[in-house]
């Protein structure tokens, strides 16, 4: 880690500066007073010395900084506007809800455990552990084809099933 006396010499020096800078940048004062925060904290944590380190390589990773914050900030309004309020509200179901839910559930569990053993295997070990269908074909020493068509009648009969209710 760099010398902690020269890092808060070079604080001392560099923040006032860098901090203004930035929250013009961002137009917001506590923000650009963490992301400096941020760069003096990655700037004391090198390995290297940090005599070479002079205002203008603060600057340039200040400037850094708040680019990667600008560009964070513009993902998270693009996501938030793409959504509905109803996708980023968070809320209990109402009790009717949740018992249908588990209710659901319990009927797949019923239809996966009636399934024959073998496409009751393929189907876990594709939709519960994430497997490919090519990993399950070499782990059971089976086709692809065989593959698909366990999994095709394992979602065939859990919709079945389902839709019966």
């Amino acid at each position: 880690m760099a010398n902690p006396i020269d890092v808060a010499a070079l604080y001392e020096a560099e923040s006032g500066r860098l901090r203004r800078k930035l929250a013009r940048m961002i137009g917001d004062r506590s923000t650009a007073a963490d992301l400096v925060h941020d760069v003096f904290l990655r700037l004391w944590k090198r390995d290297t010395d940090i005599q070479g380190c002079g205002a203008a390589y603060l600057t340039r990773s200040a400037h850094n900084a708040a680019i990667d914050y600008i560009r964070a900030e513009k993902i998270r309004a693009s996501y938030a506007a793409e959504t509905l309020p109803e996708q980023r509200a968070i809320g209990f179901p109402a009790p009717s809800a949740a018992l249908e839910a588990r209710d659901d559930l319990r009927q797949i569990d019923v239809a996966i455990r009636q399934l024959p053993e073998r496409t009751r295997h393929v189907f876990l070990l594709n939709r519960v552990h994430g497997h490919t269908y090519v990993e399950i074909a070499a782990a059971l020493n089976i086709a692809v084809g065989s593959v698909e068509r366990h999994m095709s009648r394992a979602l065939n009969e859990i919709r079945a099933s389902i839709e019966v209710r």
